[in-house]
């Protein structure tokens, strides 16, 4: 990770979960990071923490609601004026609702499109746009994806998020696809994490507390500084070394 010391990360979704766990993990490595969420009271606490912990990067808050595409142009935007641009994007903002697919509201199905999908891509043509027009031939796209993106559970709670998911792990490969068109060293990766603990199933049940809490008590659950120790992973590699996809689970989840 010594090659990142000093460069810039973009994460999203970053004040809570995996999103502050990979935020803090890069810090720990030295890198500069731009943490973005909606609410960014949380990611000033976990700055406050970095900082006093003596980290030799930094964490910056920027709130941003990623359903508006303007609020992500406006970050980058912002990145480019006070970091020079971005040299690593990780997508990691997601979001679930218990909306099947023969009952479900449209509002909510619009919602998951929007964060899980369309933000997503958005960023991603962003920071490679930053990356571009500074020469950065090294930088890494990463998508924080789910092992919904790979397999479809039979939970009809799950199926509409899970097609966004599907089409992460199709966007990804596409990503990579079009880099190596364009003749670029970038590197994109695919992270799909099975059940992490997390606030997720409590936002995803949040008119059922205790369903999410037996989401988290059935087995023993990945955490969110598992999946940050796969981004941190992946950038290390070697860079002739492209890790494309990452699927992990615990080992007593069964599907």
């Amino acid at each position: 990770m010594d090659r990142w010391k000093g460069r810039v990360a973009l994460v999203t979704g970053a004040s809570v979960g995996i999103g502050a766990a990979v935020a803090r993990a890069l810090v720990q490595h030295g890198m500069r990071v731009v943490g973005c969420a909606r609410s960014v009271d949380k990611i000033e606490k976990l700055a406050a923490e970095c900082q006093s912990a003596g980290y030799s990067g930094t964490l910056i808050p920027y709130k941003c609601d990623l359903s508006n595409e303007e609020d992500i142009l406006s970050m980058f935007s912002a990145i480019k004026t006070l970091q020079q641009g971005v040299d690593v994007c990780i997508n990691n903002a997601g979001l679930a609702h218990s909306e099947p697919l023969l009952s479900g509201k449209t509002e909510s199905w619009r919602n998951m499109i929007d964060v899980n999908v369309m933000a997503l891509s958005i960023c991603t043509r962003e920071a490679y746009k930053s990356m571009k027009e500074r020469n950065v031939d090294d930088g890494h796209i990463i998508n924080i994806n789910s092992m919904g993106g790979h397999r479809m559970v039979p939970s009809a709670d799950e199926h509409f998020y899970c097609a966004t998911k599907y089409a992460v792990t199709a966007l990804t490969e596409g990503l990579r696809q079009e880099l190596r068109e364009a003749k670029t060293h970038i590197r994109a990766t695919s992270i799909s994490p099975g059940i992490v603990e997390t606030e997720f199933a409590f936002r995803h049940h949040d008119s059922d507390p205790q369903k999410a809490a037996a989401v988290y008590e059935s087995i023993k659950c990945l955490k969110a500084e598992d999946i940050a120790s796969a981004v941190t992973y992946v950038l290390s590699a070697p860079p002739h070394v492209q890790i494309g996809d990452v699927q992990m689970r615990p080992v007593e989840q069964v599907s």
